[in-house]
């Protein structure tokens, strides 16, 4: 892929990058179908709808003004290259780069990796439920590969667990957490699963999506293994 294709913009914001002001970019294309996903319009390889030029301009005028740029999607690596071109220029004007990854691109990120401050992963379920929810049978393997990867680099990160009831039971989201403390996580986040685009056949609860947060005994076990636990309800 040559020019970066741009598909969304938020430019403000205080959550996406953890302790810095913010514009996240939302790049197009995604190799996986997760089954919860907020951002389908992004999933082609396709036409952004930004010019690459105006946006980075834009950026040129929020310098002293945000601290941080975070790529996201879709799956941001997904455009390979030209995503590493564009986080190249980006950060050559003094921001900050953080980047929101599902993992399925391991030497994209060894390659882009110093460019880069922070990423968020998403570890999405245990391996034996990852190719339903993901669509994708080699999805589990290749973010644990980032994983690694980025643990060898030494910056900072979170791993983002989200607890979709469909996909995750509170025994997968110990077991979850149990693979990341063994491998020297010490930040996660577990996010309630908000049910964008539920049918009928496939509707959960708000029990079922309350239960991993209303169970003290799992959050207390949980908080223990890790430096950082967030709890986004």
């Amino acid at each position: 892929m040559g020019e970066i294709q741009i598909g969304g913009l938020v430019s403000f914001t205080t959550i996406d990058y953890p302790g810095k002001l913010s514009a996240v970019l939302f790049l197009m294309g995604c190799p996986i179908r997760c089954a919860y996903c907020s951002n389908p319009h992004l999933l082609p390889v396709g036409s952004g709808e930004y010019d690459p030029e105006l946006v980075f301009d834009w950026l040129r005028s929020r310098v002293g003004k945000l601290e941080a740029v975070v790529f996201s999607g879709g799956e941001a690596l997904m455009q390979g290259d030209a995503t590493i071109e564009y986080m190249r220029r980006v950060r050559e004007l003094g921001f900050a780069i953080g980047l929101h990854t599902n993992g399925f691109y391991p030497e994209t990120l060894r390659r882009a990796s110093e460019l880069i401050d922070w990423i968020g992963l998403d570890f999405k379920a245990t391996r034996e439920k990852y190719p339903d929810l993901t669509g994708q049978s080699i999805a589990y393997d290749n973010m644990i590969r980032s994983l690694d990867v980025w643990l060898a680099t030494g910056r900072d990160f979170e791993v983002r667990i989200t607890c979709d009831p469909r996909y995750v039971n509170r025994a997968d989201l110990l077991e979850i957490a149990n693979i990341l403390h063994a491998r020297g996580v010490k930040k996660v986040a577990i996010q309630k699963y908000i049910p964008h685009f539920e049918d009928a056949d496939s509707a959960t609860t708000s029990a079922q999506r309350n239960q991993f947060f209303d169970d003290d005994q799992l959050r207390s076990q949980i908080d223990s293994m890790f430096t950082s636990v967030i709890w986004r309800e």
